[in-house]
């Protein structure tokens, strides 16, 4: 495949130099399995909403040819790279071997993004504008505008549910921890130690965002559509969804374990297009809201005091300790 191209006009097509911040070299990373079905429309959509954005797609040796489409695809395109793998590793690998290629090859943003057609690359552009104000963006189904509208109800409580109570026990004031459409600062990935970045499914999501949150990162959502893939079968499996159940109620857990410790908290800047909405920002462990003017004391959620974070801790132990007892 060809080597990394610079980039001569800025993400939206101006000239670069026409503004005063230079331009963002950006690389949308893309893990496949058996996605020969769609591997060729999303190439395609990319190349319309981020013409100077560059692509790699992380293939798992696919069986069904879709490392060989990538490839010959980049043949035509010089911008289009492909990292093909011995073996199927899992989405968190494919990433963190992403993010090293594009580290390494001296990007300054790096976006997340399936091959599916769930994420519209449309929406691409959006995310590296939200990077102006902070080192991690996430599309997001949950906040004002957002949405998932093939989702059958069961389907999206079992989503927002498992959001909630991960951010609740997190403590992450993020509405859609699992999302996969995100776009990072090079800078940020670079201060995060991507190596102890363990999990190998959807669990990945939610750990890159409590480590960029552990860096003193400034995180952001913007408003996605989501939508179910319509060639294929979705990589979900209970296996994945229990690996995110246990990790996030470890972390819960340990996070608390070391009395005396402290961890910095994550900066959520407000989302500007939910205008007529209470806008939700933390800083330094204070939750503010502009509707009513208010402010609650840092390191509470909600306004809730620490006596009850401390029951909800020693509830969480019980139950995890019954939950993994009777697993055995």
């Amino acid at each position: 495949m060809s080597e990394p191209r610079a980039t001569e006009r800025d993400l939206h097509g101006n000239a670069a130099g026409a503004s005063s911040s230079p331009p963002l070299r950006a690389l949308v990373v893309v893990p496949t399995y058996q996605e020969a079905g769609t591997i060729g429309a999303t190439l395609d959509a990319l190349a319309a909403a981020v013409p100077e954005a560059d692509v790699l797609v992380v293939d798992d040796a696919s069986p069904d040819g879709t490392g060989e489409m990538v490839r010959a695809v980049g043949r035509r395109r010089p911008g289009v790279h492909l990292l093909a793998r011995a073996a199927k590793e899992g989405l968190g690998p494919a990433y963190r071997a992403g993010f090293a290629w594009g580290l390494e090859a001296g990007y300054d943003a790096l976006v997340e993004m399936d091959a599916d057609g769930s994420h519209d690359p449309a929406t691409v552009p959006t995310l590296l504008d939200g990077l102006a104000d902070a080192d991690l963006v996430i599309g997001s189904r949950y906040v004002p505008g957002g949405s998932t509208p093939d989702w059958p109800r069961r389907r999206r409580w079992l989503s927002v549910g498992g959001n909630r109570y991960s951010s609740l026990v997190l403590r992450l004031p993020v509405a859609d921890l699992t999302s996969g459409f995100r776009a990072y600062r090079a800078s940020l990935l670079r201060t995060l130690d991507l190596g102890a970045v363990r999990s190998s499914g959807y669990a990945f999501q939610v750990e890159m965002t409590r480590a960029a949150a552990g860096a003193g990162a400034r995180i952001t959502e913007v408003p996605i559509r989501f939508t179910d893939r319509q060639v294929g079968s979705s990589k979900m499996s209970t296996a994945i969804a229990l690996e995110a159940l246990l990790r996030v109620s470890v972390w819960g857990l340990t996070r608390r374990a070391a009395p005396g410790t402290s961890e910095k908290r994550p900066s959520l800047l407000p989302c500007p297009w939910s205008a007529t909405a209470p806008i939700r920002c933390r800083r330094l462990g204070e939750r503010r809201s502009e509707a009513a003017g208010r402010k609650t004391e840092p390191h509470s959620w909600s306004g809730r005091p620490s006596t009850w974070w401390s029951a909800w801790n020693r509830a969480s132990a019980i139950s995890l300790r019954t939950w993994v007892s009777r697993a055995r």
